[in-house]
């Protein structure tokens, strides 16, 4: 296994280019933990709270699958403290394989990934406007990053980190929050762009104001930025909330594959 990539694992990546968008993207930053063989399995691990990638070839074998997971177990990563987004077939096999080593695995997030040919207005309009976020709003920006990722209980940090990350999206131009008529922040939503795609998240709105339609139109927004700029837009839900599901498929967004996180 080499701890470098280059167009073989690009191409290999080229496949799954929808499930597997952010493994794409980060392989090409600075990672605690990157093991290809440019052929059949990818392991990327950028460093905590981030899940760890593990990309595997559409019928991969017994003894593939055995690879993967004394990789995983000889770099310490099966030590209750880490996360796995993998294909179904290897998350069946590694939850078979650690109950064999007296450990539990268990499937905490399905996950569904969506792009969007063309976005479709929305049905129901709102009051106010799209705004992009800027350097005068990191502080409250730091309160939805924090409120976001304690709903969603995935990669949570300190406050200081999220100033970090906070500076760091307002600098993009990249991230944007919806503003209501009372000029007050409702809604959150960034994106981030991987060769020709570019990957919406951070998808949040404000408790009191759910169930609004401020999301759907936040993100129709945001999605034609993405159009605009020449990406495909895409994204990835939880496959449990039908409810956010439907909102964007409303808007365009058509289901193209599926994931898992496994904890």
């Amino acid at each position: 296994m080499d701890n470098f990539v280059d167009e073989r694992d690009y191409k290999l990546l080229e496949a799954d280019k929808y499930t597997f968008l952010v493994l794409r993207r980060i392989i090409d930053t600075e990672c605690s933990l990157l093991l290809t063989d440019h052929e059949r399995l990818i392991i990327c691990f950028t460093g905590s709270p981030y899940p760890v990638w593990i990309w595997t070839a559409d019928g991969s074998t017994r003894e593939e699958y055995e690879f993967a997971y004394r990789i995983v177990m000889e770099k310490g990563l099966l030590n209750r403290e880490h996360k796995f987004n993998v294909k179904y077939e290897l998350a069946e096999y590694f939850i078979k394989r650690a109950a064999e080593d007296n450990q539990k695995l268990t499937i905490t997030m399905n996950l569904f990934a969506y792009d969007c040919p063309k976005a479709i207005p929305p049905s129901s309009r709102v009051s106010g406007c799209i705004e992009v976020c800027t350097e005068k709003d990191v502080e409250e920006l730091i309160i939805f990053l924090d409120r976001f990722h304690e709903e969603v209980q995935v990669d949570r940090k300190s406050i200081e980190e999220y100033r970090e990350d906070a500076e760091k999206y307002a600098a993009t131009g990249r991230f944007y929050f919806w503003i209501d008529d009372q000029n007050r922040k409702i809604a959150s939503c960034q994106y981030a762009p991987t060769g020709d795609m570019a990957s919406i998240n951070m998808v949040y709105t404000q408790k009191a104001h759910r169930r609004k339609h401020y999301a759907e139109n936040l993100v129709y927004q945001v999605t034609k930025i993405v159009e605009d700029a020449g990406y495909t837009p895409m994204l990835y839900t939880n496959a449990d909330y039908a409810a956010s599901n439907v909102c964007y498929e409303k808007i365009g967004y058509v289901l193209r594959g599926k994931l898992c996180t496994l904890g």
